[in-house]
């Protein structure tokens, strides 16, 4: 009981040291506001419904059925309406930045696709905005490809036979990406604060000086760390709730069908393994410059190998055993399910034991690095 004691009022002092910071607590405001919606946009990736309202004009030739039924094909909010062009209005509309896009139909296209014979068709592309254009491009094969398959199995047949696909697509009916963009980047917000928040909480108590008066206390290093923990961990929880509610959910609309509560026992665990990490590396550090660096090389690989940025699957196969060791990617995992696909406790514990494990794991070798350095120090 003592111990529990000195933990929570070492816990209280830390608390008003961070709510005492105005740096500090902007940083806060901004990581779980402004990030999460322009970060929640960059992990939609190409084609997953991040590019809007791009520009596209059309030179039809043909004139047919099937070239103003690819016409029609190009929705908002994907694309604007399409403007019809002659051909000689390519260059001069590029250059002036008219539109994106210039998709040219030749005359005869439909009547080849209906004899069987190889049509071409033209697009040519304003190369300047690349990422923009990446996405786009995709997305106007995807119609082209979408319409022309339609007339080419037109129902005019009378094929009784055959076999049909029936595909129903799980948990994001729409396939819209920006779902779990704004997910992904609240966790890389949580894993880049939690790491900054207990890793500076200890420098500062170095640097200060303040570090030696505790020791001389009736107080553990265990003590001192797990003060830390909690106490920033309890900010750190309270900030992810308001941004999962007015930020996700209010202002960028995202659907949640999981369990909240079940979802902040596991996001618990994740800011005890990460904030374990932020221990070790200010440990290791002897300045706050120190601090920073190793912050940086440890925080951006954690970043992109989670699954956030780049799905596990797709990395290199001894990268993918190594971000078995991340906490962040049994998080991501658990955090989809729960949030997604309305998973339980009986399907998502596999990730709640591996993040729990990899937290005690990190924190018994943070808290034998500090008590190392404090004996050295002493």
């Amino acid at each position: 009981m003592d111990r529990l004691q000195r933990i929570f009022w070492l816990g209280t002092k830390e608390l008003r040291a961070v709510t005492s910071d105005v740096a500090m607590v902007v940083m806060i405001i901004i990581a779980f506001t402004l990030m999460v919606v322009v970060g929640g946009g960059e992990h939609n990736g190409p084609g997953g419904g991040s590019t809007t309202n791009m520009t596209i004009a059309i030179v039809d030739e043909d004139n047919s059925a099937l070239s103003r039924g690819i016409a029609d094909g190009f929705l908002e909010p994907d694309f604007l309406p399409p403007t019809y062009i002659s051909a000689n209005e390519i260059g001069p509309g590029l250059d002036d930045g008219a539109f994106m896009f210039a998709l040219s139909l030749p005359a005869g296209f439909e009547s080849d696709l209906r004899h069987g014979r190889l049509a071409e068709l033209l697009l040519t592309i304003d190369a300047t905005r690349a990422t923009i254009v990446a996405d786009g491009a995709t997305m106007i094969s995807l119609v082209l490809q979408t319409e022309v398959a339609r007339f080419l199995t037109r129902t005019d047949s009378s094929d009784d036979g055959g076999a049909t696909l029936v595909t129903r697509v799980a948990f994001n009916p729409t396939g819209d990406a920006s779902w779990t963009g704004p997910i992904s980047s609240l966790l890389d917000n949580l894993s880049m604060l939690t790491i900054l928040l207990t890793g500076a909480a200890l420098i500062r108590e170095r640097e200060r000086g303040t570090i030696e008066h505790l020791m001389v206390m009736p107080v553990s290093s265990f003590d001192i760390a797990m003060a830390k923990i909690w106490a920033n961990g309890l900010i750190l929880i309270i900030a992810f709730v308001i941004s999962l509610t007015f930020v996700v959910q209010g202002a960028m609309a995202v659907p949640l069908a999981g369990s909240v509560p079940l979802l902040l026992v596991g996001t618990a665990l994740f800011i005890f393994a990460t904030a374990a990490i932020g221990i070790m590396l200010a440990t290791l550090a002897r300045s706050m410059a120190q601090f920073a660096m190793l912050f940086m090389l440890t925080y951006l690989p954690i970043m992109q190998l989670s699954g956030g940025v780049s799905p596990v699957e797709n990395q290199p196969e001894i990268l993918q055993h190594i971000t078995w060791f991340l906490p962040s990617r049994h998080y991501l995992d658990f955090a989809n399910s729960v949030l997604f696909r309305a998973a339980g406790f009986d399907v998502v514990w596999p990730q709640i034991v591996t993040i729990a494990a990899l937290g005690t794991i990190f924190f018994l070798i943070s808290l034998s690095l500090f008590r190392r350095s404090i004996e050295a120090s002493g």
